[in-house]
């Protein structure tokens, strides 16, 4: 028989023991958590863009945005004190785990749902720009080159040169976030910066468009998965 666990019970319970849970039976969620400041600070942004998508934000199992959805997905551990301790201890690090390192990811993912929501990466332009997203690619693997002026620096490792996906999100976290001058910064970055003006007009031309993301179940949300933390780790 498994036991719903409440947010304060997992203060009373030493790692092995929460390691037994499963994900489901865990009352975890965004609302009341420093998530929801961070979420809240993502919609601004939005507006402030004049973006009219704002993307579903749910407890998962990793940072990702679910394939053509208008959703992305929190680290579980993200939402407790405790789990991100536990993260901590057996992966050395809890990712997105303060404020700026939280927010370089959460700009990164919304720049996957503003393809999700208006398929850019369909048009010959965009592929010309960017290059082909039917390209395969190990997220782990890719090897990057550091000097390179043609791809904005955002997340870390130069992740903007992992996939020409990654490069579009990448670009679009530059343009949201409203401490960048990137007129500036990549003022003497050719490339980079064709890729941000490009970029600079879909969103000005999607305040026009009809949003296509796809809707359904959210994979990997935490609240139906039934394996333990456990067998995730």
């Amino acid at each position: 028989r498994h036991m719903r666990v409440r947010p304060e019970d997992l203060y009373n319970l030493n790692d092995s023991e929460i390691l037994k849970l499963r994900f489901k039976d865990i009352e975890l969620s965004i609302p009341g958590t420093e998530i929801q400041d961070y979420v809240d600070q993502l919609y601004f942004e939005l507006e402030a863009k004049g973006l009219q998508f704002r993307p579903q934000i749910f407890l998962g199992d990793e940072w990702f945005s679910p394939e053509g959805m208008n959703a992305i997905s929190v680290p579980f551990y993200l939402a407790h004190h405790r789990l991100k301790n536990l993260e901590k201890n057996l992966m050395l690090e809890a990712e997105g785990s303060d404020h700026d390192w939280f927010m370089k990811l959460l700009r990164h993912e919304a720049g996957h749902c503003f393809d999700h929501c208006y398929k850019f990466s369909k048009r010959k332009k965009w592929q010309k720009i960017f290059g082909s997203p039917d390209q395969g690619y190990n997220p782990d693997t890719y090897r990057p080159h550091p000097y390179s002026r043609s791809f904005v620096k955002h997340l870390d490792r130069w992740y903007a040169q992992a996939h020409p996906d990654e490069d579009f999100a990448e670009t679009f976290a530059v343009l949201l976030d409203p401490d960048c001058q990137w007129k500036k910064e990549y003022a003497k970055w050719p490339v980079a910066l064709s890729k941000l003006e490009y970029v600079e007009s879909l969103i000005q031309e999607s305040a026009k468009l009809k949003i296509l993301a796809e809707k359904g179940r959210l994979p990997s949300a935490v609240s139906h998965l039934t394996s333990t933390l456990d067998k995730h780790y």
